[in-house]
């Protein structure tokens, strides 16, 4: 019997104007925005696809956080274009 792998994270890369949104984010805000790109890192697929882009669009209404990202092809990679929290 082979042992029982966890799904793979994948890598999250934020390009700079996701940094730039980043550094003006209080703590709170901050900590919220991390607990959402822990979710997509374990499940890309969690964004809902922006027509006619390779971009993804999640929302987390109760943490009132937003992330566009779009995922490498083979899912190993996920990178943030866009933060708001």
């Amino acid at each position: 019997m082979s042992p029982e792998h966890k799904p793979r994270r994948s890598r999250v890369v934020t390009v700079e104007p996701a940094l730039t949104q980043l550094s003006k984010l209080t703590a709170s805000e901050t900590h919220r925005l991390d607990r959402a790109i822990v979710a997509i890192s374990v499940d890309p697929r969690l964004g809902v696809p922006v027509p006619g882009t390779l971009l993804r669009d999640y929302r987390d209404e109760i943490d009132g956080v937003r992330i566009i990202y779009y995922v490498t092809a083979l899912q190993t990679i996920t990178i943030v274009a866009y933060v708001e929290a």
